[in-house]
């Protein structure tokens, strides 16, 4: 039986692939928060979100020094999850356009793009620990520490105002 090409894939090919997906979400990320800021219905959630386009756009910077620092071009892979996750968050604009509940339904499907995010930079930044890539880790934690702090910001503003609102009859 002969080997196939996929036995032979290594960490570094992982680590160069789940980058490639974190860089086509983050960009589809970036092209979805002026969507969810238009949707928003309060002020703090608005400029949130628009907070959080700019620093998805400074994210997105550093992956690109990744890909330098590896000698690839900055190219994304078709990322379903984070479609499956910003399709989801249209579902709602859609269906909940003018309810109390519209800014807890755009915080949860924020949290749901966060969490995915800390996930996937959580990995990276421990592959490339264990593949010596000293001046990638950096980089991949400023990202995750930016997105940690997002997904509490998110967290405070659901317990503050969005849930208690959308609990509330329109």
């Amino acid at each position: 039986m002969a080997t196939t090409k996929t036995n032979t894939k290594t960490l570094d090919d992982l680590f160069l692939d789940t980058l490639k997906d974190i860089y086509f979400a983050e960009k589809q990320i970036l092209k979805a928060l002026p969507k969810m800021a238009r949707a928003a219905q309060s002020e703090e959630g608005k400029a949130g979100f628009l907070q959080h386009r700019d620093e998805t756009q400074g994210q997105i910077e550093r992956l690109e020094q990744v890909f330098e620092l590896l000698g690839k071009p900055a190219r994304g892979k078709t990322c379903e999850a984070i479609q499956g996750i910003i399709s989801e968050g249209e579902e709602i604009i859609e269906e909940f356009k003018g309810s109390p509940a519209l800014d807890a339904g755009l915080i949860s499907s924020a949290q749901a793009v966060e969490h995915y995010e800390i996930a996937r930079y959580g990995t990276l930044i421990a592959w490339a620990t264990q593949l010596g890539l000293k001046d990638a880790v950096p980089l991949l934690q400023a990202n995750l520490e930016e997105e940690e702090a997002t997904d509490q910001k998110l967290t405070q503003l659901a317990k503050t105002a969005a849930n208690a609102k959308g609990a509330k009859a329109a």
